[in-house]
């Protein structure tokens, strides 16, 4: 069994969880696993209004779950990394298998 991290890296732990735990980030983070999209791609994909998405996004960003893109006046949303992607990953894998 691996060491038990320090309180700080907990407490960072659960704040990415927390950040993650909402129904409409999920969805935007399962549709940037696919690749980079625009805000309007993401209302498309998702259902939800551009003002949801927009406030979610930024709440993903400050998180350091989703990087962004400018080109031009076009702004590009991407999962920060590989690790976002295995969580997403991990936490369906685990859930399915109730």
């Amino acid at each position: 069994m691996a060491n038990m991290p320090n309180d700080e890296i907990i407490d960072k732990m659960e704040s990415l969880l927390n950040v993650a735990s909402d129904f409409t980030r999920l969805k935007i983070m399962y549709a940037l696993s696919e690749g980079e999209k625009n805000v309007s791609e993401i209302v498309t994909e998702v259902g939800a209004s551009q003002s949801l998405i927009s406030h979610q996004l930024q709440t993903l960003r400050k998180a350091n779950l989703v990087w962004t893109r400018r080109q031009g006046t076009s702004v590009y949303y991407s999962l920060a990394d590989e690790h976002v992607v295995k969580l997403l990953d991990l936490v369906c894998e685990h859930v399915c298998e109730e």
